[in-house]
């Protein structure tokens, strides 16, 4: 069998040419501040993929979505190898938006770390009085620059996303950018909702989005996974302090505390993590993890 090479690679993803369609690999490869670690995570690139399904189809009716298939029995032959088991996605070939579209509904992270020196998050102004990972009385958007691999993301206002896609689509910008800010705020807020009568509270999380052959903003790459998102548990939730996670949120605080890491992480927060990826798939599912 010919190997097929990517046309594309990510920190975590690896992207297939398959004519009208994309084939897209999630991997067991982890990432964090925008450092690709030496370690595999065994089954997370599946999760990954099986989590992401689950979503597009919870969300369909909001905005359509680049999903064709997650059965190798309709991929070609090369990707009904063992390693591509459960980690591939068929999906429409899109015009992706340089636009990461965060949203955040709780205030933690790099976000809390704002707040606390001049009461805003990427410079939208926030209530006085907030709590460590308080929620927010409304979710914000905080659009980012998408990065090449290597480079940090930049955050931007929404009036630099107008200005950033105006250049790429004259006459449009203004139009994909508010296009683009609303389905993150109404996908958001859909599947929050959802996620905590589940057990997990979405704090934050990031969408992308492309054009189809029709100029129709569709959702694209991945969908509310550990890797896009912070998920903590509904019991036990407390603001005014850091929740414990369901994400990598776990790794990053293990390398924040441990800054001569070599990009190794040692085998007990490898299998933290899975644990944890594992238990986030069956709440918000409802189903067991199978490959």
């Amino acid at each position: 069998m010919k190997e097929i090479k990517p046309m594309k690679e990510g920190k975590v993803r690896e992207v297939y040419d398959n004519g009208d369609t994309l084939i897209l690999v999630a991997t067991d490869r982890i990432s964090a501040f925008d450092n690709i670690l030496k370690n595999k995570i065994t089954d997370k690139g599946a999760i990954l993929t099986q989590m992401s399904k689950f979503w597009f189809e919870f969300t369909k009716d909001v905005i359509p979505n680049h999903l064709v298939s997650v059965d190798p029995a309709d991929m070609p032959e090369y990707f009904r190898q063992p390693q591509y088991s459960g980690n591939s996605t068929m999906c429409k070939k899109l015009n992706m938006l340089p636009i990461e579209c965060i949203v955040r509904g709780y205030i933690t992270g790099s976000g809390w770390e704002s707040y606390q020196k001049n009461g805003t998050v990427c410079g939208i102004q926030l209530p006085e009085g907030l709590q460590e990972s308080d929620q927010l009385p409304e979710p914000i958007y905080t659009p980012t620059t998408k990065a090449d691999l290597g480079d940090h993301d930049e955050h931007i206002t929404f009036e630099e996303s107008v200005e950033i896609l105006e250049k790429l689509y004259p006459g449009k910008g203004e139009e994909y950018a508010t296009a683009i800010k609303d389905a993150t705020l109404n996908l958001y807020k859909k599947c929050a909702a959802y996620a905590r009568e589940r057990g997990i509270i979405i704090a934050d999380t990031k969408f992308e989005f492309g054009l189809d052959e029709n100029g129709q903003v569709v959702l694209g790459d991945e969908m509310l996974t550990p890797d896009s998102s912070r998920f903590w548990p509904v019991e036990g939730y407390k603001p005014g302090q850091s929740q414990p996670s369901f994400d990598k949120q776990f790794v990053r605080d293990w390398l924040k505390s441990n800054p001569d890491n070599d990009n190794l992480l040692p085998d007990e927060v490898v299998n933290k993590t899975i644990e944890k990826y594992k238990e986030a798939y069956e709440l918000l599912t409802g189903t067991k993890f199978t490959r």
